[in-house]
């Protein structure tokens, strides 16, 4: 019996040693971050290669883009949307935000000021299509009989103001108004240049080289008197400020600089 009890207690002492372990708990990778930056539309096609080297740069963080004009932007941020990032490329928007002087929003802010920071400058051209039919050489030639279709940007939109100023400058502004059809963003006016829509539109140096269309004149200091420079900050919403204030530092070092004046920006003295 004795014998019989010890075979027993080894028997299950084997059992239990062969019980398996539970197995350990997989650790969960950590959650993305979505960053999003709202950028003004001449900015796409630098942006959209300096996001993934954002990201190659910052692994875990997915850069979420949304284009288009500063004006229309600037109102998005007014109505809550979500957005870590805001480029602008004019000061005026940016203006309007940190102050909180736009309309139904007198009282607020919503950008964090001290991270507000001057990005790129950039520079208003004179562009034609293709072959340029109506022989288009200056600014001054909008007035023209030739000339019957100009394409510009909105009073809303950077690009519009900046070519109204210029155009009340030259003088013709009242006289030409009949030729004007006016676009949404700077894009839309590159599009009508480029695909022979208009005679002539007025675009940014940038958009130009990236539409490789032709730029007959570009606006000096003696026609525009607003520096065409783009200010960037972090928004006082933002989730994720760590990585909002990454990014702006990102498009600030020596690799990012490089590709903004490659396609014809410049940088500015902050």
């Amino acid at each position: 019996m004795r014998k019989l009890l010890t075979i027993l207690m080894i028997f299950a002492l084997l059992l239990t040693g062969c019980q398996t372990q539970p197995a350990a708990e997989t650790p969960q990778p950590a959650e993305e971050v979505e960053l999003n930056v709202f950028a003004a539309a001449s900015l796409t096609e630098t942006f959209e290669q300096i996001g993934k080297l954002f990201e190659a740069a910052n692994p875990g963080v997915k850069v979420i883009f949304t284009f288009d004009s500063s004006g229309t932007l600037k109102t998005q941020i007014e109505e809550g949307a979500l957005a870590d990032v805001f480029v602008s490329a004019a000061q005026k928007q940016m203006n309007q935000l940190e102050a909180g002087n736009a309309a139904n929003t007198e009282g607020l802010d919503f950008i964090q000021t001290d991270t507000r920071v001057n990005i790129v400058e950039n520079k208003v051209t004179l562009t034609v299509p293709s072959g340029n039919p109506k022989g288009v050489k200056t600014f001054a030639d909008l007035a023209s009989d030739s000339v019957t279709i100009i394409a510009l940007g909105n009073s809303d939109v950077p690009v519009g103001q900046y070519s109204e100023e210029l155009l009340i400058n030259l003088g013709i502004w009242e006289q030409i108004q009949p030729k004007i059809t006016f676009g949404s963003n700077v894009k839309e006016v590159t599009t009508w240049v480029s695909e022979g829509v208009a005679d002539c539109g007025i675009i940014y140096k940038t958009d130009a080289f990236s539409a490789n269309l032709e730029v007959v004149a570009e606006a000096g200091t003696d026609l525009l008197k607003t520096p065409v420079v783009y200010p960037g900050a972090v928004l006082k919403n933002t989730q994720h400020p760590a990585e909002a204030n990454a990014f702006l530092d990102f498009l600030r070092s020596a690799e990012v600089q490089a590709i903004l004046t490659g396609v014809g920006f410049s940088i500015p003295q902050n």
